[in-house]
């Protein structure tokens, strides 16, 4: 609200609004509650909070309200009417919104769960196909002047960003995957939700897919910008779309985004509710990540002590269970570090080279990934310290031949097709060098990456009435003059043709071919008149 004198409020009562907002979360009924050494939620576990998906809520507590903001809401006051939204803040570089022919349909609603559904109308799609045959031109002008055209096309948008992150443009990239997200959720169904975590979308639907690709590119971008905060929000919201299948196996990553947000107690929250039905600890990154959060929690003074000793023997534990189960992570783990291990761990067989030659291609991949994006988590001499002393237990429970270290039993056969589009869009070398070769054989598509092999497709694209040829202009010649010519070694389909009919023709072109030398070689030019001296000047004959 304005002032009496016409203004707006200052800088410190925006962060009080904040501080207003979240002691209203807190009285009604959202409360926290302390259990065993960790801080419980009492919302939903992928519970989504608006606020939280603007990445300025989590800037303005690190650096303040008048350093994020600025001169901001003068230029908010001074722009034109932009429609609000949640996912991302209109620009006013961006054109001018105008309806796209993107529109979200509710398919059916299921035990409370409300299952929707984007939709093509009839002008969008004949923009797709031109997107399409842009694509198959392999020349990203071609894209650009359809975005001119069409500046809200999204899988035009995403394809652009990926061409700009591979020019390191990372500003132009970010920006093209925002406008993206700003065109899906202006089209909206009223009653769909961000929050509720009851919405789902269907990623075998091709026209469902841009925003699971665009909520993820702009998670990645926010988490290199220093909001892991935010990106974890969206991360959840993500996996609120579809958490049985994961499309794009946000699990991967959620482990991560929750420790560089310092959301310790909603990873172990996680583990603890979806160990039993998901097998959490399968994973090489919830198997290492969460004892890592026990033992963070660990070191918060706030608890009491007897809720920080079940924290340190809940870390422990689950460590040494990690250690067991997948060996392969530690000498990588300590490489990336810059951690030269003691004599009896590297001479030790289990964690020595075996562990890593023995282990499947599948379980390299996920391995790769995590050493690859979480190792700078384990530099701090307390977290190594701690991983120095399992290490050695778990050692001497190995030479002890203790039962569980006999009986591990290692589940990863091949990796399922949303790992790989995962790993594709990681962006990491050295997950992606592990990726198997019929993945990598195939053109990759920045709008599309690996779509399931089962899609539910709503409409087709037209074949195109020119087809192009890589026939020879004499092939074509002789193609018009008899059209049952073929080049020697094709074979025509077409079974009325017999062998006898094929060797006439076959001598017809041998024909022919001796006619067309005869003529070539009889044709003389008459050279055209020349005009002496047309531009007057000198004659150098």
């Amino acid at each position: 609200k304005r002032t009496a004198a016409g203004e707006t409020p200052e800088d410190d009562d925006l962060e009080d609004i904040d501080s207003i907002l979240e002691k209203m979360e807190d009285s009604s009924g959202l409360s926290y509650e302390t259990k065993g050494g960790v801080i419980a939620d009492s919302r939903p576990l992928l519970y989504v909070e608006h606020r939280n998906l603007n990445p300025e809520t989590e800037l303005k507590k690190y650096f303040g309200a008048r350093a994020v903001l600025g001169d901001q809401r003068l230029r908010q006051r001074q722009r034109p009417y932009i429609r609000s939204t949640w996912l991302t803040t209109p620009k006013n570089t961006w054109p001018r919104y105008s309806k796209t022919g993107i529109a979200m349909r509710l398919l059916e609603t299921r035990r409370g769960v409300q299952h929707f559904t984007f939709e093509h109308h009839r002008e969008y799609q004949q923009v797709q196909f031109r997107f399409l045959d842009a694509v198959e031109s392999l020349d990203p002008n071609n894209i650009a002047l359809l975005l001119q055209m069409n500046p809200y096309h999204v899988d035009s948008l995403l394809q652009l960003s990926e061409v700009c992150r591979m020019q390191e443009d990372q500003e132009m990239a970010r920006d093209f995957v925002e406008r993206a997200l700003y065109s899906l959720e202006c089209a909206f169904h009223p009653v769909f939700s961000l929050t509720s975590g009851t919405c789902r979308l269907d990623y075998r639907r091709p026209e469902n897919r841009a925003f699971y690709l665009s909520l993820f590119k702009h998670m990645i971008f926010l988490e290199k910008r220093g909001c892991p905060r935010t990106a974890l929000e969206f991360c959840k919201l993500i996996l609120s779309l579809d958490p049985e299948n994961d499309p794009l196996c946000v699990l991967l990553l959620i482990d991560l985004l929750s420790l560089r947000a310092r959301e310790y107690a909603f990873l172990t929250r996680m583990f603890q509710e979806w160990e039993g039905h998901r097998n959490l600890s399968q994973l090489p990154n919830f198997a290492f990540s969460v004892p890592l959060a026990y033992f963070l929690l660990s070191q918060q003074e706030e608890l009491s002590e007897a809720e920080l000793s079940q924290a340190r023997e809940r870390a422990a534990h689950l460590l040494q269970h990690a250690l067991i189960m997948f060996p392969s992570i530690l000498m990588p783990l300590l490489d990336h570090c810059s951690v030269q291990p003691d004599s009896r761990v590297t001479s030790h067989s289990f964690f020595g080279l075996q562990a890593q030659i023995s282990q499947p291609p599948a379980l390299n991949q996920l391995v790769s990934l995590y050493v690859g994006r979480t190792h700078s988590l384990w530099k701090d001499p307390a977290i190594m310290a701690w991983l120095e002393t399992n290490v050695h237990e778990v050692l001497r429970r190995v030479d002890t031949s203790e039962p569980v270290v006999e009986e591990r039993k290692v589940r990863y056969q091949s990796a399922p097709r949303n790992i790989s589009r995962h790993v594709i869009l990681s962006e990491l070398k050295e997950a992606t060098a592990a990726l198997p070769l019929e993945m990598t054989s195939q053109p990759v598509m920045g709008f599309d990456p690996l779509p399931p092999l089962d899609s539910i497709t709503s409409y087709t694209r037209p074949e195109r009435m020119t087809q192009p040829s890589s026939e020879s202009t004499l092939s074509l010649f002789f193609r018009s003059l008899l059209p049952d010519f073929t080049l020697q070694g094709e074979v025509r389909q077409d079974g009325a043709e017999e062998a006898g009919a094929g060797q006439d023709l076959n001598q017809g072109v041998n024909r022919l071919m001796a006619a067309m030398r005869d003529m070539l070689a009889n044709i003389q030019f008459q050279e055209p008149p020349r005009d002496e001296n047309p531009d007057g000047e000198a004659d150098w004959d």
